[in-house]
């Protein structure tokens, strides 16, 4: 039917309205919409890198570090098997990408050979493969047994490492409170991070750059620092820089008596006594439980707080610590502060990372953008709106009121879900304008065909809309999938791309069958035509 109910035409004016809401915050700057009430939308459309400027990194994962935290391990293990199954050896070591150790007794090699395979683990990379892969390959030559990593281990703990320091990566930003950052790997150790807006690119480097790593060490006192590097540390000690700035160092010991890896949270806040920025950290059950029991054990001995391989503090045990939670305090800054626990929170990286490019992209790249961007969509949509005008009249003005509908929907459905807006995504806007009025086109030309075969105008527009709407729905249709491909299969400029162009689509629709429609059934009801000004 032509005419809509009362509800209909209640339904389609809220939104419309809702559509004009939602997008007028674009219109406003942010310190206006500051000093609006809370209950008044004030989400404005986010700006991709490419328009408001931001930082861009390529970062590369350390490969070797990778690999040689594997082979020091596998040395631990092998050394434990063969102290288990009470087998003699010397030699062990690792080298040249290899863990090497000789068997003192010839007629135990056959028998080290068997218990270090069962450091080997099975692999999947394949998934159509009977036997999967092992992890390592055991050889032995004239009573020295080597052990190496295969191929597939490498690739596969080399993925492991480039996946999990992307998930670290985007936590860690996630923290910062940065809006749609681009994270994603390239090549085989590579990651590419964009963070559109963030004007400190050198507070970026500084959390990404750092493996965030933390343990808890004992402090060996049984000789001094300065005796340790003069002669040599104890076996088991390392001396470690302290990270204050004073150039002071101190002497741990390398056993790790809590691992951050039990840590669940860790938040910046203040010493009640001294007012200094400190961070609170707590454990988790099992972690919580170690720290408790190596501080009762050591009331009265210092306790290193261990990061990257740099001390941050290193207090006295004064009074064991039951309740899983403790304080790190070192002269921080309130942002060093802050910094910490988001590392902290994210968790350590597997490797270190490199910066290979760096490049800080200025709002005033963004700005031109934005103006070339408005510029063609101002074009493009006065362009569309003489053409309808001069071809269809009247019924051109109501499509073309439906078009600007059309463009404060889209952008008030981008604030609403809060989508980025790219140059692509602009270049997404402008096609949009452009086909919005195909579906108008499309019925504007059936209800022509209609009059032409003789109906009265209410029956050739009512046809007219009925008829076209299933060729609409086929064009747009297919048109939809695409950008929905492109959302899933892109990234960055691509996806804002898709983004636009798929919004574009909905609300095209939505108002060329549904608001000039509406405009229409007014018409008619109003002046009763004999004749249509087609």
């Amino acid at each position: 039917m032509l005419y809509f109910p009362r509800w209909k035409y209640t339904l389609i004016a809220f939104v419309c309205a809702l559509g004009f809401l939602l997008s007028a915050p674009n219109l406003i700057s942010k310190d206006d919409l500051a000093g609006l009430p809370g209950w008044v939308p004030s989400n404005q459309v986010n700006l991709g890198l490419d328009l408001q400027g931001g930082s861009h990194l390529l970062l590369q994962v350390d490969v070797d570090t990778v690999l040689n935290d594997r082979l020091e391990a596998l040395v631990d293990d092998v050394r434990q098997t063969l102290r288990e199954a009470r087998i003699g050896y010397t030699g062990l070591g690792e080298s040249d990408g290899r863990v090497t150790v000789r068997i003192r007794k010839p007629e135990d090699v056959a028998r080290a050979v068997e218990e270090l395979e069962g450091l080997s683990a099975p692999i999947t990379t394949n998934v159509f493969s009977a036997v999967p892969e092992r992890d390592l390959a055991v050889t032995e030559t004239g009573g020295r047994v080597s052990l190496e990593m295969t191929d597939a281990a490498r690739v596969q703990r080399l993925n492991n490492a480039v996946q999990q320091s992307i998930e670290i990566i985007r936590r860690r930003i996630d923290e910062l409170g940065t809006t749609e950052p681009t994270i994603q790997r390239q090549g085989t150790d590579r990651i590419l991070v964009q963070v559109p807006g963030l004007d400190d690119p050198q507070r970026l480097k500084d959390l990404l750059g750092r493996t965030a790593q933390m343990n808890f060490h004992l402090v060996d006192t049984s000789i001094s620092v300065i005796e340790a590097i003069q002669n040599r540390p104890p076996p088991g000690s390392v001396v470690l820089p302290l990270v204050d700035g004073s150039g002071g160092q101190v002497l741990i010991r390398r056993r790790v008596m809590v691992s951050g890896e039990s840590l669940v949270d860790a938040q910046p806040g203040f010493d009640p006594q001294t007012n200094e920025p400190v961070v609170n950290f707590r454990f988790d059950a099992s972690g919580g439980k170690r720290f408790a029991d190596v501080t009762k054990a050591n009331v009265g001995r210092p306790f290193a707080i261990v990061l990257d391989n740099e001390v941050i503090s290193a207090p006295v045990i004064r009074s064991p610590i039951l309740g899983g939670q403790g304080q790190i305090s070192g002269g921080f800054t309130v942002t060093a502060a802050n910094d910490l626990a988001i590392l902290l929170r994210a968790g350590a990286l597997p490797a270190p990372l490199t910066i290979l490019e760096e490049r800080t992209v200025g709002p005033g790249l963004g700005a031109d953008s934005v103006a070339a961007g408005e510029i063609a969509a101002l074009i493009g949509f006065v362009a569309v709106i003489l053409f309808m005008i001069a071809v269809y009249g009247l019924f051109g003005v109501f499509a073309n009121i439906a078009l600007i509908i059309n463009v404060a929907l889209l952008f008030g459905a981008l604030s609403l879900l809060q989508a980025t807006l790219t140059l692509p995504g602009i270049a997404g806007i402008v096609l949009t304008i452009g086909m919005a009025v195909d579906a108008n086109v499309l019925i504007f030309e059936r209800i022509k065909e209609e009059m032409k075969a003789g109906k009265t105008p209410i029956n050739a527009i009512d046809v007219g809309y009925s008829r076209a709407l299933g060729t609409i729905l086929d064009a747009n249709i297919t048109t939809f999938i695409a950008a929905a491909i492109l959302f899933q299969m892109g990234s960055g400029p691509v996806r804002g791309f898709a983004v636009t162009l798929a919004i574009g689509i909905v609300t095209s629709v939505f108002t060329a069958f549904t608001v000039t429609r509406l405009f229409v059934s007014i018409w008619l009801k109003r002046r009763r035509p004999a004749e249509l000004p087609l």
